[in-house]
C-alpha cells in the first residue's frame, strides 16, 4: 500500500510539474499585415523559435498575420499602450511619432539595398532605433522590404510626366502624400487591405509597393502596369513595447535582442528569393514592367527634403546616411 500511494504521489508531483512548466510560459503577441509565409511574418516566427529555445520555453510568440489584429495603423497604437507585445510595421507609419524615422522613409535616400543593409546594421540604425524609446518602444530589427515603385490601372509610366493627375494609394504618412503630389499626382493615405477593392472600383488609380506585396495582395490583377521607379528602399522595424521589455530580466533583454538581430539574415535571405519569385509571378499573369527615367523623379523630390528636413539632427541624420559607402 505504502508502495502503490509513493507511485500516486509521484504521478501527481511529475503533473503538477507539467503544469508548472505550461503556466511559465508567457506568450507574447505580435501582429503583422501580411499574409502567413510573407518574409516578414517568416522573420518573427524565427525570432520567436528562437526566444523560446534560448529562455528553455518560458517566453513564446504567437504571431498573428494577415492583419488579423488590425491594420498597421491600428497596431502601432495598440503596441504602444501594451494590448499587444510585438509588431512588425513598415518605418513610414511612424513618421509623426518618431521623428528620426523620417530619414529611412525619404525617398531616394537610399543608394541600393546594400548600401541600406550598411546604414540601418550600423551607428546610424542604432541611433534611429533608441528614438524609438521616448515613444514607449524597444525597436529590435529593421527588415528588408526591398524597393517600392508605382503600379496603376491605367498606363505604363516612363517619365514624371506621366504621373500627372494620376490618383495613388500611400501608406498614412506626410513624406508619402508629399512625395506623390511633387511628382503631379494625388496621394490618398488609405489602409492596405483596402487597396485592392479601391482600385477595381476606380476610388484610385494605383499604389506604389514592392515585388512581393504588389504579387501576395493581387494588385496585379487590377493594376497591370508596374513601373521601376524605386522611389523608397523602406526598411520595416520590429518593435516591443517598452513597458513588456523593461519586465523582462537583463538576461532574457539580451536573449530577445540577439533574437531579433538573428532573424534578421534569415529575413533577408526570404526576402530575397521572395522577390525574385513575385516578379516572375506577375510577369506571368500579365503585369507589364518597364523601366522609368528615374533622374526625372529624383530631381522632384527636392520640395520633400526641404519640406521634412528642417532641424539640425534630421539634417546631419541625412548627411550621415549619404556618407555611408
Amino acid at each position: 500500500m505504502l508502495q502503490i500511494t509513493k507511485l500516486w504521489t509521484g504521478v501527481a508531483l511529475a503533473s503538477l510539474l507539467m503544469l508548472g512548466t505550461a503556466s511559465a510560459e508567457t506568450v507574447l503577441k505580435s501582429s503583422d499585415t501580411h499574409p502567413d509565409g510573407y518574409p516578414t511574418v517568416e522573420g518573427v516566427k524565427y525570432f520567436g523559435e528562437l526566444v523560446k529555445e534560448r529562455t528553455g520555453g518560458r517566453y513564446a510568440i504567437e504571431v498573428y498575420h494577415s492583419a488579423q489584429l488590425g491594420e498597421e495603423k491600428d497596431t502601432i497604437e495598440q503596441v504602444r499602450s501594451g494590448v499587444i507585445e510585438l509588431n512588425r510595421v513598415s518605418m513610414a507609419p511612424f513618421n509623426g511619432t518618431v521623428k528620426e524615422s523620417i530619414v529611412p522613409a525619404l525617398p531616394y535616400i537610399f543608394r541600393s539595398e546594400e548600401h541600406m543593409h550598411k546604414v540601418m546594421d550600423g551607428a546610424i540604425g542604432d541611433q534611429i532605433k533608441a528614438a524609438f524609446e521616448p515613444a514607449g518602444l524597444v525597436a529590435l530589427a529593421f527588415y528588408d522590404a526591398g524597393a517600392r515603385s508605382f503600379y496603376n490601372s491605367k498606363m505604363p509610366i516612363k517619365t514624371v510626366a506621366d504621373m500627372k493627375g494620376l490618383k495613388f494609394r500611400v501608406i498614412q504618412s506626410d513624406i508619402f502624400v508629399d512625395m506623390v503630389a511633387a511628382l503631379g499626382a494625388n496621394a490618398t493615405p488609405m489602409p492596405y487591405g483596402e487597396v485592392y477593392s479601391s482600385i477595381e472600383t476606380g476610388v484610385i488609380d494605383g499604389a506604389e509597393n514592392n515585388f512581393p506585396s504588389f504579387d501576395t495582395a493581387k494588385h496585379y490583377e487590377v493594376a497591370k502596369n508596374y513601373s521601376l521607379d524605386e522611389h523608397t528602399i523602406l526598411p520595416e522595424v520590429f518593435v516591443m513595447n517598452k513597458a513588456a521589455f523593461d519586465k523582462l530580466t537583463p538576461e532574457d533583454q539580451e536573449i530577445f535582442k540577439q533574437a531579433a538581430k538573428d532573424s534578421v539574415a534569415k529575413q533577408r535571405e526570404l526576402w530575397a528569393a521572395k522577390t525574385q519569385e513575385s516578379r516572375g509571378n506577375v510577369e506571368k499573369a500579365g503585369a507589364a514592367i518597364n523601366e522609368v527615367e528615374k533622374q526625372g523623379f529624383i530631381d522632384a523630390m527636392k520640395p520633400v527634403y526641404e519640406k521634412h528636413i528642417t532641424d539640425e539632427v534630421l539634417k546631419k541624420l541625412v548627411a550621415d546616411v549619404q556618407a555611408v559607402q
